[in-house]
């Protein structure tokens, strides 16, 4: 059963959301402030975190930056009664998955959580047959065994990660836009936008790169997306 953990300080929302989320079988915990929900985080251990952008104290933009600071895994599904877009950039830079605005949708949300519960490292299946390798240069990315290594360095990846780093090694040098990335990586299908893209290609440059400010192998290609590039 899978633990989700759900951060509101408006209580009625919050047992709402528990409720309905209870019915579909997920185990919950609530948290009504900040400081709450960082403490449950570590003590729960939960698979996803829904947490609510506006909130007195700790809001939810500083919980989120506390939780990726030790773990990078964790979907996080932010709520917000604020759609503008620097907001959403913000959370989606500070490791957030999602945005779902206020007032919830219950039976949008339910989707969301599944979709991302079923996209997570713990749903990928034991891998069988033959090995299938990538090799660019010092690169090397075994989509078998899903394992990734630099210089015989061995790079510590998240599920999206790897799906976003494997999609362009399989054709290097071509020009990925953000929608064919994220149509690749999280499904046509998949509710959130391509800026989340954005989000994880600093995250993979973080890793990949020697200087990930000045970037030698994922490069941007202004105006369109990326390309990965290794000699």
């Amino acid at each position: 059963m899978k633990k989700l953990l759900i951060v509101d300080d408006e209580a009625d929302i919050a047992t709402s959301i528990q409720y309905v989320l209870t019915q579909e079988g997920f185990s919950t915990v609530l948290a009504h402030d900040g400081l709450k929900a960082i403490e449950l985080v570590e003590s729960e251990k939960p698979d996803l975190i829904i947490l609510d952008l506006m909130m007195p104290g700790l809001d939810g933009l500083e919980v989120c930056r506390r939780v990726r600071a030790h773990d990078r895994r964790t979907p996080i599904l932010m709520l917000t009664a604020r759609t503008s877009e620097i907001d959403t950039v913000v959370g989606l830079e500070l490791g957030a998955n999602d945005y779902i605005a206020k007032p919830v949708r219950l039976r949008e949300l339910v989707a969301r959580v599944k979709a991302h519960l079923r996209e997570s490292p713990t749903a990928v299946p034991v891998p069988t047959g033959t090995n299938r390798n990538i090799q660019l240069g010092a690169l090397h990315i075994d989509l078998d065994s899903r394992t990734v290594t630099v210089r015989n360095h061995r790079l510590d990846l998240t599920f999206k990660e790897f799906e976003l780093l494997a999609a362009m090694a399989k054709q290097p040098n071509r020009v990925f836009t953000r929608d064919q990335l994220f149509a690749q990586v999280w499904g046509s299908d998949f509710l959130g936008e391509s800026r989340t893209v954005d989000v994880h290609v600093r995250y993979l440059r973080e890793k990949l790169e020697e200087n990930p400010s000045q970037p030698k192998h994922i490069l941007t290609v202004r105006g369109v997306g990326y390309r990965l590039v290794w000699d």
